[in-house]
C-alpha cells in the first residue's frame, strides 16, 4: 500500500541528531499528558515541562500543538509496525496466524500508553495528517490479511476477500482493545487475555459457544 506522503513538522534548528533528540523527549512527555488530560485539554508549556525545556525552546521544533500530536502518533505506529516485522508471515498455518496474534497483542501490552494516545487522540489529527496516520495503519492490518491468506491458500481456512478482511481488522482491533479497555478486563493477564481471543477470533462466537456446551 502507498502511504500518503509524510508530512513535514518545521523546525528553526538545523541540527538533526538535536531534533531527533528532542523531538523524543516531547513525545514521551506528551503521551503521559495526554493520557492524563487528552489533546485538547493538554497545553504546549505542560508539553514544554514534561520534555524538560521551556516553552521557548519547544517551539523551536515544533509550530503548533497540532504538531506535537502528529509526532506523538507518526512515531507510535512506526514504533508498532516496526515491532510487528518480528510475525512470522508465510507460515499458512492456524498456529502460525495464532502466534502472529499473540506477537501482536504482546507490543500492545508493551506500549499500553501509547495505543491508548494513539486511539484517543488520532481523530484530533489535522486533515493534511490523519490520511497518512491512518495509512500507516492499514499497512498493519494488511499484515494481518496475509497471515490469513496464506492459512487460506494452504486449505486451512476458506474465506472470501471481505472475510478475510474483517477478520484481519478484528485481530488489530482486539489487540487495541487490551490498551483501552483495561478497565474491564483486570481478571485477566496478557496470555489469558490472548489465549481466549483467539479462540474467539479463530473459532468465531457460535462455534465457541457449541464447543463450550459441549464440554470441549
Amino acid at each position: 500500500m502507498r502511504l500518503e506522503n509524510k508530512r513535514e513538522v518545521q523546525s528553526s534548528v538545523k541540527d538533526e541528531r538535536l531534533i531527533e533528540m528532542r523531538r523524543d523527549q516531547m513525545i514521551k512527555g506528551a503521551v503521559s499528558l495526554f493520557k492524563q488530560k487528552g489533546f485538547h485539554r493538554t497545553t504546549t508549556r505542560e508539553i514544554a515541562k514534561a520534555s524538560g525545556f521551556s516553552i521557548g525552546t519547544l517551539y523551536e521544533y515544533i509550530r503548533t500543538k497540532e504538531d506535537v500530536l502528529y509526532l506523538v502518533c507518526d512515531r507510535i505506529y512506526d514504533e508498532v509496525r516496526v515491532r510487528l516485522h518480528g510475525m512470522e508471515l508465510d507460515g499458512g498455518t492456524l498456529q502460525a496466524l495464532s502466534r502472529g496474534i499473540a506477537h501482536y497483542f504482546k507490543v500492545v501490552d508493551s506500549m499500553q500508553d501509547e495505543v491508548l494516545v494513539m486511539y484517543q487522540e488520532a481523530k484530533s489529527l489535522s486533515k493534511d495528517a490523519l490520511p497518512y496516520v491512518l495509512k500507516k495503519e492499514l499497512e498493519m492490518v494488511e499484515m494481518f490479511e496475509t497471515l490469513i491468506q496464506k492459512c487460506v491458500d494452504e486449505g486451512e481456512l476458506v474465506m472470501g476477500r471481505e472475510e478475510i478482511h474483517l477478520l484481519a481488522q478484528n485481530i488489530f482491533v482486539q489487540g487495541q482493545m487490551w490498551a483501552f479497555r483495561r478497565w474491564a478486563l483486570r481478571d485477566y493477564d496478557i496470555d489469558q487475555y490472548t489465549n481466549r481471543q483467539t479462540e474467539l477470533l479463530l473459532k468465531g462466537v457460535r462455534g465457541y459457544q457449541t464447543a463450550v456446551n459441549k464440554g470441549e
